[in-house]
């Protein structure tokens, strides 16, 4: 099929001696790069992380009960090796 491409002057210019050097015409040259263009896999898209999903989630509930983090008691011998501390 015939078709009517506009491309800057540069451009044109750029494909016609790739092709030259390549000993190829112009016509061969765009129509493997469409095809590379049209090949391409496409990336997949990742999986959205748990902290994605739940982001809109979080705060909406007041359990009335306040972070464990925050709390002490909760914290006491966090970190330290438990066979120490007896």
């Amino acid at each position: 099929m015939k078709t009517t491409v506009e491309v800057p002057d540069e451009l044109y210019r750029r494909a016609k001696a790739e092709a030259a050097l390549r000993g190829r015409k112009l016509r061969d040259l765009v129509e493997e790069g469409l095809r590379l263009v049209l090949d391409e896999r496409r990336p997949a898209r990742r999986q959205p992380s748990l902290a994605g999903l739940m982001k809109r989630a979080r705060g909406k509930i007041n359990s009335n009960v306040p972070d464990l983090a925050s709390n002490p008691v909760h914290l006491e011998g966090f970190g330290r090796d438990a066979r120490r501390d007896r």
